[in-house]
């Protein structure tokens, strides 16, 4: 059953529209996904490069906050995601695939659409960058902190011009990346999906071992429960981990995607629930391993700590153990966030036109572009820790946060509550103090790292 096109304003009796099962081909959907492989897809889509900056978000704030925030944002995560479910079904009267796009147009037009669009590409294309530069600090090192940190294959082979970033990153695009990023479906991904999921849990589980390691070797020491306050330049920094753990659980785009292949589209919501404990209790873990071991010298990317600088004191082979599981984790999620950069940017460049996938032509040049655009910028940004605070305090704090919000309170079928309404302007208010706080105090932050660089 399709819900009406249109509603009375005020007959709010439903709590939520019935969602329209969609089936082979009908709204574009494939039918067959199973929950077991939309949880797969959207945990592989929460997992991904912030899970590298959580010990970092976790030494600016301690690990009884971090844990806390951690929690949160996942239970925020979970309000959004059932806002954007509740009015799916709503949108266009069920007449064609639903999108986060098409809710966002059926909201505010077809430039709330386009503006989504935009969020929804500056996210992927940033996280993807942060993909590869992680790729790249794992195999070829990375320089942070005024420290160097040697890659893998530096390590084995010492630097020669194979073993540099720029070879590095090529080869694993071009002869990796790429006939993954080719599929067009995200369905034939689950099993990707899945292995990428064991890898990320192979990875918390070599941390925790090297954490005991430590711990009886006496070179590890239990991280502070609470934030340092004579180690930040203001309490304000506090507010710059925010973005990193809004980042590690923006996945909202893919959430249609996966949910029009299930079988049925009803469950998406408990794939989803179950997702977010399962990616936020991984968080927890790795969070906490990584500052054990690490301490205050934890970096922006915690996988550079784990070399022969580390000084941990664990077998080297289990340190690229760690290094090599997640940077193959990286390399499997990084399909399905391309998929939806590349729906998101075809959209706003070739609107009102057939399929992406139906269209070779159009799919695989458009792929080859932001293959190639992504490895320029991988190359050009040497930072993850920058790219996390700036696009997580406005793009992904956008579309996970505001954006759902926004679609509540503009309730343009009547269908929300006086609860939801006052929910939803909770979550809009949140999420523009803490990232406008964030993003201020990182500008002061640069400003004085600046002065202090040009007084030396």
């Amino acid at each position: 059953m399709t819900p009406p096109a249109s509603k009375d304003k005020h007959a709010g009796v439903l709590d939520e529209p019935l969602l329209p099962e969609f089936s082979g081909g009908v709204h574009g959907g494939g039918g067959g996904a199973s929950v077991s492989g939309a949880v797969f897809n959207v945990s592989t889509s929460i997992i991904g490069a912030g899970i590298m900056s959580i010990p970092a978000a976790m030494r600016v704030l301690g690990v009884a906050p971090a844990l806390l925030l951690i929690a949160a944002v996942a239970a925020l995560a979970d309000v959004s995601v059932e806002f954007m479910l509740r009015y799916t079904g709503w949108a266009a009267g069920g007449k064609r695939a639903p999108t986060y796009a098409g809710l966002m147009g059926d909201a505010f037009g077809r430039a709330g659409a386009a503006t989504l669009n935009v969020c929804i590409a500056f996210t992927t294309a940033g996280t993807l960058v942060v993909y590869l530069i992680i790729i790249g600090d794992v195999m070829s090192g990375s320089v942070g902190g005024g420290d160097e940190h040697a890659g893998v294959l530096r390590e084995l082979f010492g630097a020669r011009w194979w073993t540099g970033r720029e070879f590095v990153l090529l080869v694993t695009a071009v002869f990796v990346l790429l006939p993954l990023v080719l599929r067009r479906r995200v369905d034939s991904l689950r099993y990707t999906s899945a292995i990428s999921i064991l890898l990320a849990v192979v990875f918390m589980l070599i941390s925790l071992g090297i954490a005991v390691y430590a711990l009886f070797k006496g070179t590890a020491t239990m991280p502070r429960m609470l934030p340092d306050f004579s180690r930040l330049s203001s309490p304000f920094e506090l507010f710059t981990a925010v973005p990193v753990i809004v980042v590690a659980f923006t996945f909202h785009f893919n959430v249609h995607p996966i949910r029009a292949e299930l079988s049925k589209t009803s469950d998406m919501k408990a794939a989803v629930r179950v997702s977010l404990v399962l990616c936020a209790a991984i968080y927890a873990a790795v969070g906490f391993f990584g500052f054990l071991l690490f301490g205050d010298n934890t970096m922006a990317d915690v996988l550079a700590n784990f070399d022969r600088s580390s000084g941990a004191g664990v077998p080297q082979a289990l340190n690229d153990a760690a290094r090599l599981s997640y940077a193959l984790h990286l390399v499997l999620v990084f399909p399905l966030l391309l998929f939806s950069l590349r729906v998101n940017v075809d959209e706003l460049l070739f609107p009102g036109r057939r399929p992406l996938a139906a269209d070779t032509r159009r799919f695989v040049t458009l792929t080859a572009v932001l293959m190639a655009v992504l490895y320029a910028l991988a190359i050009a940004i040497p930072s993850i820790w920058t790219l996390f605070e700036y696009s997580g305090s406005t793009f992904a704090v956008t579309i996970s946060l505001i954006f759902p919000g926004a679609i509540v309170l503009r309730d343009v079928h009547g269908i929300a509550k006086r609860k939801d309404k006052a929910l939803a302007a909770m979550m809009i208010i949140l999420a523009v103090v803490t990232s406008s706080i964030a993003i201020a105090s990182n500008i002061m932050s640069s400003i004085s790292d600046k002065v202090r660089g040009a007084s030396r």
